[in-house]
């Protein structure tokens, strides 16, 4: 019988000894697991950005392109419901997208400077934030004027919204501010003016994030179609600062002559970040041109320059990314998007592939 108990205690250390070693090597297949998922995250991979010179780049220094979606005005039906980390997820994750942009209208209906709820369109703006962060993505707060033109003119409603959230996402990795989407009716002395006073607000509460400043006429980096003003000009001083190109591929004079300036702005080493572009016309609607849409992702593919797509809604608009008849706001299929939007998805995915470790 003593014998018998020797055996029995025998198979069971051995058995113990199994169990032991195969619990740890589950346990150490589903940390390495966890850590590969986590790596993968654009955030994770890439860390803190930041501009070096004309180009911006990760916390190790490599050249870093940012593929971005943009929401419509938040503001309104066509924007808000697509704030949402299902939907955030989906980009990221079969389109390739590795940064969001939060449209915050000022002068529009409903906009933060024009009688919308302030209270909630900062929580909305927050809620961006917490998903792209959760998700591992960049992410843009944008203080989106249009119809106001000159940004001084809610430029102290300017300061403190940006000092709010400046304060709030100081220690963030992913933040990046846009404070004043496409100037316009003003020329570049009075943006420069303003921008300079909102970097200080910014940089009292975060001295590293990367801010992009509009550039006159709707962000053409000039006056017009042949000024350079911008790249001749640019703010001194400052540290992570960029400049926003906007272009629409339908829309002629955009085509005809704003390639020059941003391959005149790179020879000056300035640092641009196509904050906000689209297939169709300025308007947002009419036919959309694949074919300048090529040229421009050419363009800004071989200077390694970031884009955001205008917009993630299904606003009854050729730029709108889902068709107007999806009512979905997440889980999108490819027949859920509209024209703009399944070239876009497919430009994005092939940009990915070919990038590889380094999207």
């Amino acid at each position: 019988m003593g014998k018998t108990n020797r055996i029995t205690k025998r198979i069971l250390g051995i058995l113990l000894a199994l169990c032991l070693v195969i619990g740890t090597v589950f346990s150490g297949a589903n940390i390495i697991s966890t850590k590969a998922a986590t790596t993968k995250t654009p955030v994770a991979t890439h860390g803190r950005l930041s501009v070096k010179g004309a180009d911006l780049v990760d916390s190790k220094g490599n050249k870093f392109q940012l593929r971005g979606i943009s929401t419509h005005g938040i503001n309104w039906d066509v924007g808000a419901p697509y704030v949402n980390k299902a939907a955030f997820k989906k980009l990221r994750d079969d389109w390739g997208v590795n940064a969001i942009r939060l449209a915050m209208y000022t002068a529009e209906y409903n906009g933060y400077c024009s009688g919308g709820n302030k209270s909630e369109l900062r929580k909305l703006v927050d809620k961006g934030v917490k998903y792209a962060t959760e998700l591992g993505m960049y992410v843009i707060i944008d203080w989106h004027i249009l119809n106001d033109g000159n940004p001084k003119t809610n430029m102290s409603e300017a300061k403190r919204f940006f000092n709010t959230m400046s304060k709030k996402y100081k220690n963030h990795k992913n933040v990046l501010y846009e404070i004043c989407n496409e100037p316009n009716g003003c020329d570049w002395t009075t943006i420069k003016s303003y921008a300079t006073q909102l970097i200080k607000t910014i940089r009292k509460n975060d001295k590293k994030a990367v801010i992009i400043v509009g550039t006159p006429t709707w962000c053409q980096l000039g006056s017009d179609g042949t000024h350079n003003e911008v790249a001749d000009s640019p703010i001194k001083g400052q540290k992570n600062i960029m400049y926003s190109l906007h272009f629409y591929a339908s829309e002629w004079a955009h085509s005809e002559y704003l390639p020059a300036k941003l391959d005149y702005a790179r020879k000056k080493k300035l640092p641009v970040i196509v904050s906000e572009f689209g297939l169709s016309a300025a308007n947002g609607d009419g036919a959309i041109d694949k074919a300048q849409a090529d040229k421009w992702f050419k363009q800004l593919n071989k200077y390694n320059i970031s884009y955001f797509c205008w917009s993630l809604s299904n606003k009854n608009e050729s730029a709108s990314l889902l068709s107007p008849s999806t009512t979905k706001t997440s889980g999108f299929r490819v027949s859920d998007l509209s024209e703009a939007g399944k070239y876009i998805r497919t430009k994005y995915r092939a940009r990915r592939k070919k990038l590889g470790k380094r999207a």
